[in-house]
């Protein structure tokens, strides 16, 4: 039994992880935590992570960023591992994660998407081959109206895959408007569509001459994410100090089934 505090427990994802672990045998939420107490939970809800006396074996935050460094400085100190979902971080709470990893296990990923999380895998080999034959490369994803970060930190993710495949030669383009100039080699164009209630669509695009390929995601409902961050919190109990991605819990899924 993995048991869970989750940071975040009355936003739209802490609701859908609360239900699907309330259908999961080997997982419990113990405890969450939340600013809005007036949503009614079946386990006990702080409105700061440093009021909380419960004991866990993981935490998974799907919070604000206001609240990552006072989650970390509680996970160091009660040495409880914690999968960080949250987006929209600074560069200094960044740094404070790595420092964090080196004395409790942290995974952090920009996306729990078991698939998004493949399809990163995949796109390193094909960069491979189509960047190194000359094929332009692109990237586009769609969110809803709300999504407030622009591109996405799967956009991001997924072209950090790519640029770390071809010894990060690709310079990100955002916006061209302001560029009178044909397209270099060597950008990696991301752009962003906001609209609608879309939960998430991210598209990679290698256009080639008389040839385009294109590798594409689509969530559609907070459920893919939610049951990619339980699958994180259960691979991430009783792991020691480290800084862990998706891509340990793909590798670890792979040898249990080959066992």
């Amino acid at each position: 039994m993995t048991r869970i505090i989750m940071h975040g427990c009355n936003g739209a994802m802490g609701r859908t992880i609360t239900d699907i672990v309330s259908q999961d045998p080997d997982a419990e939420i113990v405890a969450g935590i939340d600013i809005n107490l007036s949503v009614e939970n079946n386990y006990p809800v702080f409105q700061s992570i440093a009021e909380c006396p419960v004991e866990a074996d993981v935490i998974i935050d799907f919070a604000s960023p206001k609240a990552m460094d006072a989650l970390l400085d509680y996970a160091v100190e009660k040495q409880v591992p914690a999968v960080l979902c949250t987006t929209g971080l600074t560069e200094e709470q960044l740094e404070h994660i790595k420092e964090a990893s080196t004395k409790v296990a942290i995974l952090k990923s920009a996306n729990m998407s078991l698939g998004i999380n493949t399809l990163m895998k995949l796109l390193q080999d094909a960069v491979k081959v189509f960047g190194n034959a000359g094929f332009d490369v692109e990237i586009v994803e769609k969110h809803h109206n709300q999504k407030k970060d622009a591109p996405s930190g799967t956009a991001l993710a997924l072209a950090d895959s790519i640029n770390e495949a071809m010894d990060h030669q690709y310079e990100y383009i955002y916006d061209r408007s302001q560029r009178m100039e044909k397209r270099d080699k060597k950008e990696l164009g991301l752009s962003a569509v906001r609209g609608g209630t879309i939960v998430g669509e991210h598209e990679v695009i290698f256009a080639g001459i008389d040839e385009v390929i294109e590798f594409k995601h689509t969530a559609y409902s907070k459920a893919v994410f939610a049951k990619g961050a339980v699958s994180a919190a259960k691979f991430l109990k009783g792991k020691g100090a480290g800084y862990y991605n998706m891509s340990d819990v793909i590798d670890a899924n792979m040898s249990n089934d080959e066992k």
